[in-house]
């Protein structure tokens, strides 16, 4: 790998929740607030977005484990930033410790496991599924 992915790195996805992230719309509640699964998207992305550019090429990460506590809603038109910060590297294991803010409240918390992976080997694998 080019330069060394170790603990400390961090990353941030900021959003203005639309109606396209609410619970609705992904049909994970009743309300017009920021849906879990859209949280735990931009939880991903924030992981995902810090240790890329660390990556030679032909090499990505793959999320297999999060565990995300979404502590307050979040309404339409309300800022959040996502933040990540690797906590952990362990051979290709990294594990990411995970926040969410809007402009009141921490809105979220979590820990989020990715493994650096070779891309085309992990696509072949995946589309190998198909021909069984």
């Amino acid at each position: 790998m080019g330069k060394e992915i170790a603990p400390g790195i961090t990353g941030e996805v900021r959003i203005k929740v639309d109606q396209k992230e609410t619970a609705v719309v992904y049909e994970s509640g009743s309300v017009r607030v920021l849906a879990t699964p859209a949280l735990i998207r931009f939880m991903e992305k924030a992981a995902l977005s810090s240790v890329a550019p660390y990556l030679d090429e032909g090499l990505t990460t793959v999320g297999t484990s999060i565990d995300v506590k979404h502590l307050a809603a979040t309404p339409v038109g309300m800022d959040v930033v996502i933040t990540s910060r690797l906590a952990e590297v362990t051979g290709k294991r990294l594990l990411f410790e995970m926040e969410a803010r809007d402009q009141v409240d921490l809105i979220g918390t979590g820990t989020h496991e990715r493994f650096i992976v070779k891309t085309d080997n992990f696509v072949s694998r995946a589309e190998g599924k198909l021909k069984k």
